[in-house]
């Protein structure tokens, strides 16, 4: 069964590699259960609150699979929490979940929402961790696997080790992966967003500006 790997939080930190010059990406690994908020996870908290967090972007979520495919890429361990997930999950591809899809865990439930954009607080990031960060914008951009991040629909405590149940499937067919395309390296698919119930505002005025833009 898909489950969470580790429940990962952070505070703001002092961050001289941020453009604020302070962070909250550094997340670790916390043991028992942790309680899920419309805002986020306790514990956890937003540096850039300008564009990061919120209820779209309460929880984030990268897949273990995918953070081992990047060590083997960097050449070097990657731990759980490394690229600032919240949760780091295992047997499920979180990149072609749906927009829009929910997933029970423990007792909270939660909807994929949106994506996230690599900037150059990441980049730094993941020099500061000691791996070659040359292009990292562009080569996360080109991997296309960027994690999801989530709504809390329902609040509840979640911990390491809990399944992940898919609950609804809205069946557009739009996923995680699409929506980053659509997003970074294919604007022509931005379209396809406007598939989407409950579409985060950012996404659909791009999607709304690109066809404006193609039909003028």
């Amino acid at each position: 069964m898909p489950s969470v790997v580790s429940v990962n939080v952070g505070l703001v930190r002092d961050a001289p590699y941020a453009n604020l010059g302070f962070s909250a990406m550094h997340k670790t690994p916390v043991a028992g259960r942790v309680a899920a908020r419309t805002l986020g996870l306790d514990g956890d908290d937003v540096g850039d609150k300008k564009h990061h967090g919120g209820v779209d972007q309460a929880v984030y979520v990268f897949a273990r699979e995918d953070l081992d495919w990047w060590a083997a890429e960097l050449g070097g361990d990657i731990r759980d929490g490394m690229f600032a997930e919240n949760l780091t999950t295992q047997g499920i591809d979180v990149n072609e979940a749906e927009v829009g899809e929910r997933w029970r865990i423990g007792t909270a439930e939660f909807e994929v929402a949106s994506v996230r954009i690599p900037c150059n607080d990441f980049k730094n990031w993941v020099g500061l961790g000691g791996f070659d960060n040359r292009r990292w914008v562009k080569r996360f951009a080109e991997v296309g696997r960027p994690g999801p991040y989530l709504r809390v629909l329902t609040e509840g405590e979640i911990g390491a080790g809990d399944e992940i149940g898919v609950v609804h499937r809205p069946g557009h067919g739009v996923t995680v992966s699409t929506m980053f395309r659509a997003l970074t390296t294919q604007a022509e698919l931005l379209p396809e967003l406007l598939k989407v119930d409950g579409l985060v505002a950012e996404a659909r005025e791009a999607a709304e500006k690109y066809g404006v833009a193609t039909r003028g």
